[in-house]
């Protein structure tokens, strides 16, 4: 294993902190717990968004916090849930009157961890639960759907509603339909590797690709021989389309999230095939987003995800946003 680290036990705080120090005009970092704050928070009268989940996935959650998206992320571990004390601490340090929505991904610890810490937070409160993979029902980690990639649309979209003002309960109705619209599947060509194991998470040959991956190496739908790449995005779209069933000539994102181990190059290549079959099944690709943002450390491959959209979320998706992973608008 070559990865640059001082100390295992010490890379999530040594991360935080330069990550603190790198973007300190955008956020404020707190170490006991660990959460990541806007460095304005609490924003007075409006909706906080937290979110959170294992580490290894950056720039989600923590690169999200900002104007426009997130007002808190909780980071645990590598692949590991954060814990309930830190998500309550997160929720008392950014809310601001107008209730606290939990953008929370359908994995186990997750989903117990955030439900623990909603029931003990005092202010008003509510979840959106995200489980946008089409790849498999139930995971190692999930009863239902993983939340994966999607979740990035979610949180720019209810973020820009909760910027302009939007209650409690429209950001959370709001989170529940971009959700509701959103499906994605993703492909591994490597492994990768956390390091307090010190070795890959899975094998695969060099000629093999995990179809359907989830986001912390977890089996997909199958492993196959590499095919080209045209071949790849057509077995990811069909599932995604044949799943959400959106309607031909109805604008939507098309989004293509690197697992962090993968050239834009390849990238943008993906999302020329995954565009052209698009292109074929008449749908109106209105909106875009190429790069890496719910990686799985250094996994090689990608995943696709298709939002279909309306003139609201379309114009919630084009709201300024200033955050250390995105930004355009400002």
């Amino acid at each position: 294993m070559k990865k640059f680290v001082n100390d295992i036990d010490a890379l999530l705080r040594e991360s935080l902190r330069g990550f603190g120090a790198a973007h300190g005009d955008l956020v404020r970092v707190n170490h006991d717990p660990a959460f990541v704050t806007r460095a304005a928070a609490p924003v007075k009268g409006k909706v906080a968004l937290i979110s959170g989940g294992g580490s290894g996935h950056e720039p989600l959650h923590a690169g999200f916090v900002g104007r426009g998206m997130l007002d808190a992320a909780c980071p645990g571990q590598v692949f590991t849930s954060p814990t309930p004390d830190q998500m309550l601490a997160a929720a008392q340090a950014v809310d601001g009157g107008a209730g606290v929505l939990f953008i929370v991904k359908n994995y186990s610890g997750d989903v117990m961890n955030f439900e623990m810490a909603a029931d003990m937070h005092t202010g008003s409160h509510d979840t959106v639960l995200t489980n946008d993979d089409v790849a498999v029902e139930d995971s190692l980690y999930t009863t239902g759907r993983r939340g994966v990639a999607g979740t990035v649309v979610v949180e720019k979209i209810v973020g820009a509603a909760a910027e302009a003002g939007a209650g409690l309960a429209a950001c959370k109705a709001l989170g529940d339909r971009v959700n509701k619209a959103t499906r994605s599947m993703g492909v591994a060509l490597t492994s990768c590797t956390v390091p307090a194991a010190g070795k890959p998470t899975f094998q695969i040959a060099d000629d093999e690709m995990e179809m359907g991956v989830g986001i912390h190496g977890e089996p997909g739908r199958r492993r196959v021989k590499l095919e080209r790449a045209d071949a790849i995005a057509e077995t990811m779209l069909a599932a995604i389309v044949g799943d959400l069933a959106p309607k031909a000539g109805a604008p939507a994102l098309l989004f293509v999230n690197g697992f962090g181990g993968t050239p834009l190059m390849e990238l943008y290549l993906v999302y020329d095939a995954a565009r052209r079959f698009c292109d074929g099944k008449g749908l109106k690709i209105s909106r875009s987003l190429v790069g890496n943002y719910t990686t799985s450390l250094e996994m090689a491959g990608c995943s696709v995800t298709l939002t279909q959209l309306d003139d609201e979320l379309a114009r919630h998706w084009d709201a300024p946003v200033h955050t250390a992973g995105l930004r355009w608008g400002m």
